[in-house]
């Protein structure tokens, strides 16, 4: 991907990109909203019964005569409602990796007892779904017109007429937010949030937000990058629109803001840099995008990559561009930028 303008980007080519930030950056130069909904994770109560509801973040409302169970989730999806207690057991989405282990944004579920529709971009096996029976399938959306993550434009249609769907927005707004939507989303499919390992997974990420705001504070030189990479091409990702971004700025993080100009062709999401001008901007730490679709730090080849001074400082940790969605996998996301900020050298 190049400087091609945001209209002639498409979904998998922003992912094939590395993913910098997903549809987003197709969708989001159609136009912008916000949506916001304030967000904690564990045991699922026995026998939970009676009529189920539930409102999305695209404001639709699904009724169903009993909580559902057959449910199909986005693999990421799927890794935060296990951690609450709720398990799915039909996904589509990065689950597996070339050698059949589970892939970062299936967090701790087995992944050989799921059943996966379509575990790349663009892929899912219609038939099989239906065959399946889902009773509602459960995903993101990254945009402001609420297109459903990873469900392919080609078979959206045919793919909502077997279940209906919910969506959890991920887009322009703090992290806290879709973290509490997918709280709420959670409980109201029997999730016990009460239980100590769901208050404690709370509390251990509200205490990690205060660190990060406590080191951003103290040291406010410390400029953190968020990068993506791809063969051909190195992302640099702007705060705007991005829920964990958005989140850490808020906090004080001192991060790397390309211009509007530089972000406009992707809708605002991300600037796109040759691999010879990726010294581009200042950076003492920087945080790489962690999913299978970009190519991790330890791959890069590119000679200037490596003599960038916080490369040569040991000092690149992981960002989870997507992050899943429960209390329990994004207090170490906070945690782990804190520890680096705290004991980064001042290389930029």
């Amino acid at each position: 991907m190049s400087h091609t303008r945001a209209t002639h980007l498409t979904r998998r080519g922003i992912l094939a990109a590395g993913g910098a930030l997903g549809l987003g950056a197709v969708l989001a130069a159609c136009g912008d909203d916000k949506g916001n909904s304030g967000g904690s994770e564990g045991g699922a109560k026995p026998g939970k019964s009676g009529a189920w509801s539930f409102k999305d973040d695209r404001g639709q409302t699904v009724k169903l005569d009993s909580v559902p169970t057959k449910i199909v989730a986005f693999t990421g999806v799927a890794a935060a409602l296990y951690d609450y207690g709720i398990e799915v057991k039909g996904v589509f989405g990065p689950t597996k990796t070339k050698d059949g282990k589970a892939d970062v944004q299936a967090g701790d579920m087995d992944v050989s007892k799921l059943t996966v529709f379509g575990n790349v971009f663009n892929q899912f096996n219609v038939e099989e779904y239906a065959a399946f029976g889902p009773q509602v399938l459960i995903t993101t959306t990254f945009d402001p017109k609420g297109v459903l993550w990873y469900v392919p434009l080609e078979s959206a249609a045919k793919i909502a007429k077997l279940a209906p769907s919910v969506a959890v927005s991920v887009y322009d707004r703090p992290l806290t937010g879709p973290l509490q939507r997918m709280w709420e989303l959670a409980e109201s499919l029997g999730a016990d949030t009460s239980s100590a390992k769901i208050t404690d997974a709370k509390k251990r990420f509200e205490a990690a937000a205060a660190r990060l705001r406590k080191a951003a504070k103290s040291r406010p030189e410390i400029k953190v990058m968020a990068g993506s990479a791809a063969q051909d091409a190195f992302y640099v990702s702007g705060t705007n629109l991005s829920a964990d971004l958005e989140y850490f700025k808020s906090l004080g993080v001192n991060f790397v803001e390309p211009s509007e100009a530089a972000k406009k062709p992707t809708g605002g999401w991300f600037e796109t840099l040759s691999w010879e001008n990726v010294d581009k901007h200042p950076a003492d730490i920087i945080i790489m995008d962690d999913r299978s679709s970009a190519i991790q730090p330890a791959d890069i080849t590119k000679a200037t990559w490596k003599k960038l001074p916080a490369v040569k400082a040991d000092q690149v940790i992981p960002r989870s561009a997507e992050p899943i969605l429960s209390y329990d996998k994004c207090a170490p996301l906070l945690e782990n930028l804190a520890k680096a900020i705290e004991t980064a050298k001042k290389v930029s």
